[in-house]
């Protein structure tokens, strides 16, 4: 029992394959172990246990989200940019099914201010600059942006429009279609 090479870096890339693999909620120290076939003991020198692994993964996940995010958003605005970062999202959902749950875990504030989150909320607020928006309309549409693809993707992920028609893609794209317009013409305040 036992291998050489264990990293906490190597160990959270393996804890976020196998939440793809299993489910987020699934992924434990335990779990961990077993894939490195290691004692559980020998891998608390790397994490302190499966908080601190999911953590990570979490943090991992908001990474990888914002590089993604970041090359799909070069030279792009308006609509261009929205359909570009909402497939972002969505594609990283598909591939990384475990991944994206993780994404979504509450973080405490120290792990939430050293995360990508904020790297997230800029490229959302940049696109919204191609909309004209002023705050306090800036922060709501980052909000129901948000909503919008987590929700969606989320209920895709569950199986929730896969009994009827139309296709989902036709959705998503009539979906992005309905934002852009919602966003040229935001309604005023109150």
């Amino acid at each position: 029992m036992g291998r050489v090479g264990l990293s906490t870096e190597r160990l959270v890339r393996a804890g976020a394959d196998l939440a793809d693999e299993v489910g987020f909620d699934q992924v434990t120290v335990s779990a961990l172990a077993r894939r490195f076939d290691v004692k559980v003991a020998s891998l608390y020198s790397h994490v302190r246990n499966s908080d601190d692994l999911r953590t990570r993964i979490a943090l991992l996940a908001l990474a990888e989200l914002a590089d993604r995010g970041d090359l799909a958003l070069a030279g792009r605005a308006g609509k261009d940019a929205l359909t570009a970062l909402a497939d972002v999202y969505r594609d990283y959902a598909r591939e990384h099914p475990g991944r994206y749950a993780a994404a979504q875990l509450r973080l405490d504030p120290e792990a939430a201010a050293a995360s990508a989150g904020g790297r997230h909320a800029r490229m959302t607020r940049a696109i919204l600059r191609g909309y004209d928006l002023a705050e306090p309309d800036q922060t709501h549409a980052v909000r129901l942006l948000g909503s919008v693809f987590h929700g969606y993707v989320s209920l895709e992920l569950g199986g929730g429009f896969s009994h009827s028609a139309p296709d989902t893609q036709e959705t998503w794209t009539r979906i992005l279609d309905a934002l852009d317009v919602l966003l040229r013409n935001w309604p005023p305040e109150r």
